[in-house]
C-alpha cells in the first residue's frame, strides 16, 4: 500500500533507498505521526496518535530508532541536496550554525552531561542544564511566503563533555571541531559549490578561520571578532641569503579597538538588514589584516566595527575570511544567523524538542537529529502544498506580517488529516459530506499549532 500522499512524493520518495523494505513504511508512519502529534514526541504517543494506520507490532516501530539499519548521514545528504537543488541552483549557499542544549531526564541516558544553558544565562549569571548539547548546521532559505530567512537544519552532531570522553577513552572534540567536521562533510558532498557560514562568537575562532582559508574559497566564515585581535601584515619576501627560518608574519598592525578610537569622527554610515528582518542605520569602521595565532600562522581577514545609531544594540566587531566582501555584506550575513535561534525556539514549541525519552546510544544519536530534520521537512512540505491546503490557516494579529512556522505546521497537519488519515482509513467520503463549517471546526481541533 502506498502511504505517501501525492503532494509529498517528490521529497519522501528520495529517502526510500536509505531504508530496508520493512523499515521504510514504518519510518513514514513515524514521520507523519511525529508531525500530527502534539506534546511529547515519544514513540508510544506517536503510535497512539496514528492508531490503526501503524500496522505491525508496536515494538517494530521502537526498533526503527534503536537498532534498524539505516544511516542518518545519508538522510542528511539527501535533505541537503533537495534544499540546495530547490533554492540554490547557482550562487553562494548561505549557512548558519550554533549549538543548543536539549534537556533529557534519566540516570542512564547516553551522552548526558551538565551544560551551560545560553538561553537562560547572562553575563552575570550562568544557568546549567542536564542533557545533550547539539551542534547544528543549517541552510538559510528565503521562502516566497516570508521576508526573513528560515534556517533549515541538515547536519547535527552530539557534543560530549570532556569527562565523558575521558571515561570512554576518546579524544575530546569541542563544538568548533564538530562544526568544522560537518562543514568538511558538506564540502565533500558538494565539491563544486561555494558556502558562506555565519556562526556566533563561539565559532569565531582562528581554528575555523584557518579551515576556511584552507578550503581555497569554497567556504567563507563570518562571525564575531575580537577588539584586541593580533593583526599583522603578511610576511615580507626574503632577500639575499636564505639561511635561517623564514619570517611567519610582517609588521604588527593596530588592534581593531585602537583603529576605532582614532576613527571616531570619520565613520561611514550605512543602512543594513538587521535582526528579525528590520533595517538599521549604523556607523562602521572596517580594515583588512592577517590574524595571527602562535603555532597556527596567519589568516587573512576583513573586520568591521558596528555602532547602532538607535542605541538599542551594543557595539559589535565582526569579521570574515573573504576580504572581498563589503562591510554591508558582512553585517547582513551575520545578522541572518539569528534565524537559527528562531528555529531552536520553534522546535521546542511545535516539534517536541526535549520531550523524547530514548536513552540508548543509537536512539539518542538518531532521535534528536531526526526532529531537527523534521523541521526542514515540514517547511518544505508547506512550501510545496497546493494553495487550497494553506487558505484559512494563518493566524492574524496586530504586528504579524508574514507566515510563521506555526502556520506551516498547522497547514501540514490539516493536509495530513485529510489526505492521509481520512483517506487511508477509509473515512474520506464521510468527512467530505460533512458541512464545510463543521469540517473546519474538526480540523481546527485536530491540527493545532502546538
Amino acid at each position: 500500500m502506498n502511504i505517501v500522499p501525492a503532494e509529498a512524493a517528490w521529497m519522501l520518495a528520495e529517502f526510500a533507498p536509505v531504508f530496508t523494505q520493512p523499515t521504510y513504511p514504518r519510518f513514514l508512519v513515524m514521520l507523519f505521526g511525529a508531525i500530527l502529534t502534539t506534546g511529547r514526541r515519544t514513540v508510544s504517543k506517536i503510535l497512539r496518535t496514528v492508531g490503526s494506520l501503524a500496522p505491525g507490532a508496536p515494538s517494530s516501530y521502537h526498533r526503527v530508532l534503536s537498532c534498524a539499519r539505516w544511516s542518518g548521514l545519508q538522510l542528511a545528504r539527501i535533505l541537503a541536496r533537495l534544499i540546495i537543488r530547490s533554492f540554490y541552483p547557482t550562487g553562494v549557499i548561505l549557512l548558519a550554525g550554533d549549538d543548543t542544549v536539549d534537556e533529557h531526564r534519566g540516570k542512564k541516558v547516553y551522552g548526558k552531561a551538565r551544560h551551560r544553558d545560553a538561553v537562560r544565562s547572562s553575563h552575570s549569571y550562568t544557568a546549567h542544564r542536564y542533557g545533550h548539547k547539539w551542534v547544528v548546521l543549517a541552510i538559510l532559505v528565503k521562502f516566497p511566503f516570508a521576508t526573513r530567512y528560515w534556517a533549515l537544519p541538515i547536519l547535527v552532531s552530539l557534543y560530549r563533555s570532556p569527562k565523558d570522553n575521558k571515561e570512554r577513552g576518546r579524544k575530546h572534540h569541542t563544538p568548533v571541531a564538530l562544526m568544522r567536521r560537518m562543514l568538511r562533510v558538506l564540502l565533500r558532498w558538494f565539491p563544486e559549490r561555494q558556502f558562506r557560514f555565519a556562526g556566533d562568537g563561539g565559532f569565531g575562532t582562528h581554528e575555523l578561520a584557518r579551515c576556511a582559508q584552507e578550503s581555497r574559497g569554497l567556504f567563507t566564515l563570518v562571525s564575531r571578532f575580537y577588539a584586541d585581535a593580533n593583526l599583522y601584515d603578511p610576511p615580507p619576501a626574503r632577500r639575499g641569503k636564505k639561511n635561517g627560518r623564514p619570517p611567519v608574519k610582517g609588521a604588527k598592525k593596530p588592534r581593531p579597538m585602537d583603529v576605532v578610537a582614532r576613527q571616531k569622527k570619520k565613520r561611514q554610515r550605512l543602512t543594513v538588514d538587521w535582526y528579525g528582518g528590520e533595517h538599521r542605520r549604523v556607523e562602521i569602521v572596517t580594515r583588512d589584516g592577517h590574524w595571527f595565532k602562535s603555532g597556527e600562522g596567519l589568516v587573512a581577514v576583513r573586520w568591521v566595527f558596528v555602532h547602532d545609531l538607535t542605541g538599542t544594540h551594543r557595539d559589535e566587531y565582526f569579521f570574515t575570511t573573504d576580504v572581498t566582501m563589503t562591510a554591508k555584506e558582512i553585517i547582513e550575513t551575520f545578522t541572518r544567523r539569528w534565524n537559527i535561534e528562531t528555529t531552536f525556539e520553534e522546535m521546542r514549541a511545535y516539534l517536541g524538542l526535549e520531550t523524547t525519552r530514548g536513552w540508548t546510544r543509537k536512539t539518542v544519536l538518531r532521535t534528536a537529529p531526526c526532529l531537527f530534520g523534521l523541521y526542514s521537512v515540514v517547511a518544505l512540505l508547506y512550501w510545496k502544498l497546493p494553495q487550497k491546503h494553506k487558505d484559512g490557516v494563518q493566524l492574524i494579529w496586530e504586528g504579524k506580517m508574514e507566515t510563521t512556522f506555526s502556520d506551516a505546521i498547522t497547514a501540514v497537519r490539516r493536509w495530513l488529516w485529510t489526505r492521509w488519515v481520512f483517506e487511508k482509513s477509509g473515512h474520506h467520503d464521510a468527512f467530505s459530506k460533512l458541512p464545510k463549517r463543521f469540517r473546519l471546526t474538526l480540523l481546527n481541533a485536530l491540527a493545532p499549532a502546538a
